[in-house]
């Protein structure tokens, strides 16, 4: 059982581009389709070649896609990552529509997974925040609480990287860091 004071020094919080990350994992915010999309969705396939895409076709004939907050795993490809977990984030409408629960899935289902893998270090971009339009700062809430609970409860991943693309993002995933030291 982790507590709270190795908490902080499971989690870090990095600006930059997830294509670029050295982890065991990187989590890719994509479509239900699992067919590749803008975004991150778009750097993630782009930077790791054509071997994502046909681990996510195969997936996508045995069942069919991804719903929204479940996650699935394919090889990194020619990312340094080893491996890619995919996650289909939900698109906000208001937060009446289950959002920050779907959201916390994502999270919480992609740890399960890089746990189940037996790998230790996960990096998650800002999910659901692009053009899926979840308001910046409502999804590192949801991030950072959902993240911390599986933690207190997981030895693996050993750590957690958020690896965030602008400042104003870098600013907030510091801000509910902070509150958990």
């Amino acid at each position: 059982m982790a507590n709270s004071g190795s908490l902080s020094l499971r989690i870090k919080l990095l600006q930059g581009d997830i294509t670029k990350v050295t982890a065991d994992a990187i989590v890719n915010a994509a479509n239900s389709s699992l067919l590749g999309g803008g975004g991150v969705d778009g750097a993630i396939h782009r930077a790791g070649g054509p071997a994502i895409l046909e681990a996510c076709r195969k997936i996508v004939a045995r069942q069919g896609g991804c719903s929204p907050g479940e996650a699935v795993i394919t090889t990194g490809g020619n990312l340094l990552a080893r491996h890619v977990i995919h996650t289909v984030g939900p698109v906000w409408t208001g937060g009446q529509k289950r959002e920050p629960e779907i959201l916390a899935n994502c999270y919480r289902n992609s740890l399960q997974l890089a746990q189940e893998q037996d790998l230790e270090t996960i990096a998650f971009p800002n999910i659901s925040t692009g053009v899926y339009g979840y308001p910046k700062d409502k999804a590192a809430t949801v991030a950072v609480r959902t993240v911390v609970d599986f933690l207190q409860q997981h030895p693996l991943p050993k750590q957690v990287l958020f690896v965030v693309f602008d400042e104003e993002n870098r600013r907030l995933y510091e801000q509910e860091l902070a509150a958990i030291e």
